[in-house]
């Protein structure tokens, strides 16, 4: 009797351990970082060309994992382009087109309500999930961060704050989950720093961080005081990066340090990474939301979007293509490029694979999962890309293999471009290719067609 008790005893412990070193054999699903910067020339990264800039922590980025040279916004404009990562549509079919105006625009409704983003999708899964930085896609009741499946929100809802005070038009714009929140922090540190803390808090469960830098976005002058100079503001050791002391007028350089800024305090969130030993399973995406306005009214003379033609908010290649960094060591090369057209509604797909959530049954997902792509195991599909935007002149633009259609108003004939020899888009080819640009117009006027669809399968 003894030895059939110590039998099942010892049978019970083999199984206890065995048990416990199959789950410790488990990899559990990555972490995912996103982080989007705000307004960003395409040539305003030291790993993107500028020698200028000091972007340290970006540039090592790109050097652990994969630069993207064909990384396009869904929108030319933040409100949309931050809708469409967030639910993995176009901004057509989400019914977020367009950039949300003023106090009563921002506060109010964004993205439809019945709208499904990235932490709904993962908190099923077992994640943590926060989002600590700009919103900008509504913030009605029903719509805030922490109603739509953040777990914490530390932020602000319209396009742009003051750095230092928070200010968006005369009104506080800093919450803490639906609550007004007050700090004294530079605001690109008190994103990092939050995003830091729920790292730690959370490292040892999956998560997801959704962090939307403001910086560099321009400054508005009806977020500073009577009398107050409109400059970019910046803590003073970063222009002492650039040999300026505090008073520096010269708001090229006042640019550069915001971005400096910004990258510091990216660094230090990669730090905390390392730190945790959580770098090697964390999907890291890095983007910007839409390219630099370059135009002369709207205070940016000196962010870059060479070599491309345009700017925020159209769709010429300098609005639409924007730095990308993916980083996932333990399933993506370090030090490596990427030219393959990709579009940020590929990053939902991405994600949801990565880990192991089914994609949904009740809508249309507008993007695929690049990870063969960005591990250089595929090509990308022939597919075609899309955009419109615009309330007067509406840009519209088809992207398909090496040539682009596009036009600046609906009362103007299509252009066609080569924008892999001719990535500036200076000679329309549309007369030596009239059977594309037939092709592509129709393609486009089907994609409107699809996307007015918003909820069902095709």
């Amino acid at each position: 009797m003894l030895q059939r008790v110590l039998f099942i005893a010892a049978s019970l412990l083999a199984a206890t351990l065995a048990a416990g070193a199959a789950t410790a054999g488990v990899t559990r699903p990555p972490n995912v970082l996103i982080v989007t910067i705000d307004n960003l020339g395409y040539a305003d990264l030291g790993c993107f060309g500028n020698t200028l800039v000091r972007t340290p922590a970006i540039d090592a980025l790109a050097r652990r994992g994969v630069r993207c040279t064909a990384f396009y916004s869904a929108s030319p404009t933040c409100s949309p382009s931050r809708g469409s990562l967030l639910t993995g549509r176009y901004p057509q079919r989400n019914g977020l087109n367009v950039q949300l105006p003023g106090i009563k625009g921002n506060w109010g409704v964004g993205l439809p309500a019945d709208e499904k983003l990235i932490p709904a999708y993962l908190k099923p899964a077992g994640y943590a999930t926060g989002c600590f930085g700009k919103w900008n896609v509504g913030f009605a009741p029903g719509t805030r961060p922490t109603e739509e499946g953040f777990d914490e929100f530390i932020g602000f809802p319209p396009g742009q704050i003051d750095y230092f005070t928070y200010k968006y038009q005369g009104r506080h714009s800093l919450y803490r989950s639906t609550e007004e929140y007050h700090s004294d922090k530079y605001a690109t540190d008190l994103w990092a720093d939050s995003t830091i803390e729920f790292i730690r808090q959370n490292k040892d469960r999956p998560f997801f961080v959704y962090l939307p830098f403001n910086a560099p976005h321009s400054v508005d002058p009806d977020n500073y005081g009577p009398g107050e100079r409109v400059q970019y503001k910046v803590p003073d050791k970063y222009l002492a990066l650039y040999g300026s002391k505090p008073g520096e007028d010269n708001e090229r350089i006042r640019y550069f340090a915001v971005i400096s800024a910004m990258d510091d305090a990216f660094g230090r969130v990669l730090r905390a990474l390392d730190e945790l030993n959580l770098r090697e399973n964390t999907l890291v995406i890095f983007y910007n939301d839409n390219g630099a306005n370059t135009s002369h009214e709207h205070g940016l003379k000196f962010a870059s979007n060479a070599p491309f033609r345009g700017g925020r908010p159209d769709c010429w290649e300098g609005g639409i293509r924007v730095p990308a960094i993916f980083s996932w060591p333990a399933r993506l090369p370090a030090d490596t490029d990427c030219d393959e057209p990709l579009i940020a509604t590929d990053i939902l797909p991405m994600i949801l694979a990565a880990a192991g959530v089914p994609p949904p049954g009740d809508r249309v997902l507008d993007g695929i999962d690049p990870t063969p792509i960005l591990a250089g195991r595929a090509a990308a599909p022939d597919r075609a890309l899309f955009w419109e935007y615009g309330t007067r002149d509406v840009h519209s633009a088809v992207r398909q293999g090496r040539l682009k259609l596009i036009r600046t108003s609906r009362s103007k004939p299509f252009e066609l471009y080569d924008v892999v020899g001719d990535p500036g888009e200076w000679r329309n080819i549309a007369t030596r290719h009239p059977d594309v640009v037939e092709r592509l117009t129709a393609a486009h006027e089907k994609w409107l067609v699809d996307t007015s669809r918003r909820d069902t399968k095709p």
